[in-house]
């Protein structure tokens, strides 16, 4: 419901920021990542959370490959015209074009997780896998003598801070109660998220991932357990995709927003198709998308998730200014 009433979604806020001037969704976002970053580090504080337990602060990473794979999920995403938590979000609303989207990166990402391209994605995290001295920003207050948590909260809090400035610095911003609340309300989610499967969900007989907010694997498992239920278990992922898709379908029920959408043209087609295949792979190999590394990630103040970020960043810019832009589609040509 808030992403489809908001409009809340990375490409959207850049597009209108860089393109037209209009910084309102980016100040959301901000607003979104100041609140997710102060509340997961509180409960990571008061031990509700073992952040560690999460894919973002593992004991090595992979610097390149998570450039690597946010340069083509950023492009992607300007290609197919939204990331996947957009198109799941869109999909609800009756879109068939992001039908179209979410299967695609659904594939796209299984075969870099676990098919065809999986061996080639192994490859290139074991030859540039590295072991850093810090995983986390907070760490790098340590030489300083600065407790864990003292170090954790001086971090989060001036990062926040910088992000809530930024958003309420602009008169429009501000006037946007709407706009405001989404930023809260995806923010507190992104919390949610940890604190149930870190704290409400942890079982030491049943370990399960501790994570929040991210559509690549989950888009990749919903795809996989659609089709082959048997067997298979039902996760926070599966869960949660559904939920978007259920929760948009009834909010454009409700608003009358429902509509039944296709493309324009085969070459539309082709674009979004190639736009969701490199989101998909280059999600998985950068370990989350523009939610999953851009909120999640980053409120866990791992120095990989920022790595990940300033990938996708660069990957959207380049779609959407420059040489390699997406140009425009030319209207079709109707029939005399």
């Amino acid at each position: 419901m808030v992403g489809l009433l908001s409009g809340f979604c990375l490409l959207s806020s850049l597009r209108g920021w860089w393109a037209e001037g209009d910084s309102r969704l980016i100040r959301t976002f901000a607003l979104a990542l100041a609140v997710a970053l102060v509340m997961t580090q509180l409960l990571a504080g008061y031990g509700a959370v073992d952040l560690t337990k999460s894919v973002y602060l593992q004991p090595s990473f992979s610097a390149p490959l998570m450039f690597a794979g946010g340069l083509l999920f950023g492009y992607g995403m300007v290609l197919a015209n939204g990331c996947g938590s957009r198109a799941l979000v869109l999909l609800g609303c009756g879109n068939l074009r992001s039908f179209v989207v979410v299967i695609v990166l659904g594939i796209s990402a299984q075969m870099t997780l676990r098919g065809l391209i999986a061996p080639t994605r192994l490859v290139l995290l074991n030859v540039s896998t590295i072991k850093p001295v810090h995983l986390s920003l907070p760490e790098l207050l340590r030489p300083l003598g600065v407790g864990e948590i003292s170090a954790r909260m001086v971090v989060a809090l001036v990062i926040s801070a910088a992000l809530v400035i930024f958003a309420f610095a602009h008169a429009p911003f501000r006037r946007a109660g709407w706009q405001i609340a989404a930023g809260l309300a995806v923010g507190l989610l992104v919390a949610a998220g940890w604190f149930a499967t870190g704290y409400l969900g942890a079982d030491d007989f049943n370990p399960a991932a501790v994570t929040s907010l991210t559509f690549i694997a989950p888009v990749a498992d919903t795809v996989q357990y659609v089709m082959l239920s048997t067997g298979l278990t039902l996760n926070l992922g599966v869960a949660m995709v559904a939920g978007v898709v259920g929760g948009s379908l009834l909010t454009a029920l409700a608003t009358r927003r429902f509509l039944v959408e296709g493309y324009t043209s085969p070459r539309h087609m082709l674009r979004s198709m190639v736009g969701a295949a490199l989101m998909g792979s280059g999600g998985a190999m950068t370990l989350g998308c523009s939610i999953g590394q851009g909120l999640t990630g980053i409120s866990t103040l791992a120095i990989s998730s920022f790595v990940a970020v300033a990938g996708i960043l660069l990957g959207t810019a380049a779609g959407l200014r420059g040489m390699l832009r997406v140009l425009p589609l030319e209207a079709p040509k109707t029939a005399r």
